[in-house]
């Protein structure tokens, strides 16, 4: 019942399963619990990097079928020590992101599951033509729709249609 976001990693490859450059766990799925039985969905979110205009950071690591989406990761405010900040890159900037994002959703409307979640925030992508064959949905975080979907999803709902041009879920 969790979701697992994590970073696509930095090395400008396609880390796509089974692939020469699949990396764990961003390349992985969790399909499977760990008792064997099937999940039904896949508890991984694997974000990539995308710059201030949209297109995929040239180091970030990327997969169309094993990177979700793109999230901001270039030129990111972050603390560093000595109570200071920093300008920092990569796909490290770019997973918290898509963290606060869904636990924003989570916020809103308590009844999703984590299976929902997932599908809200897949289908609620802005498509980006720079992540188009390089991410499943072929999108970055768009945290207004996914507001709007949060909002509108019931607790039965498992799926949301993605937007249109985008391969979703």
């Amino acid at each position: 019942g969790i979701l697992f976001v994590v970073a696509a990693g930095n090395s400008a490859n396609n880390i796509d399963k089974g692939g020469a450059s699949a990396s764990y766990p961003a390349g992985n799925t969790c399909v499977t619990r760990s008792d064997g039985a099937s999940r039904g969905w896949d508890c991984i979110v694997t974000v990539a990097a995308v710059d201030s205009t949209g297109a995929l950071a040239s180091f970030s690591n990327y997969g169309a079928t094993g990177v979700d989406l793109g999230a901001p990761g270039v030129n990111i405010l972050s603390l560093s020590p000595g109570d200071s900040y920093q300008s920092m890159n990569g796909t490290s900037m770019a997973a918290p992101h898509v963290t606060g994002a869904i636990a924003l959703c989570a916020s809103m409307n308590p009844g999703l599951n984590a299976r929902t979640l997932r599908s809200v925030l897949l289908a609620a992508v802005a498509p980006t033509a720079s992540l188009a064959g390089k991410t499943v949905t072929g999108g970055r975080l768009d945290i207004g729709a996914m507001v709007d979907r949060c909002l509108n999803a019931g607790p039965g709902v498992t799926s949301v249609s993605p937007p249109s041009g985008s391969s979703g879920d």
